[in-house]
């Protein structure tokens, strides 16, 4: 797969998922609030959530940019 491929889809997957877990983490805050947890637990949840996110984008982000493969004398 060359880079161009790569790019386009690491760039669908990481708007899929950054739009995924942005849900994920709005009905994790939504039901904190709801069942009035402290305000150090919701203080936490947010530090936790506000980073987390950052390692499976690098991870996408690193494979998007991997260098092409040379190609195989076949």
């Amino acid at each position: 797969m060359n880079i161009r491929t790569r790019k386009l889809i690491g760039t669908v997957a990481l708007l899929v998922f950054l739009g995924l877990y942005a849900l994920a983490a709005l009905t994790v805050a939504i039901v904190l609030q709801v069942n009035e947890a402290s305000k150090l637990t919701e203080l936490a949840y947010y530090l936790v959530s506000g980073l987390v996110w950052i390692i499976p984008a690098g991870a996408i982000i690193a494979w998007m940019g991997r260098p092409d493969r040379p190609p195989s004398d076949a």
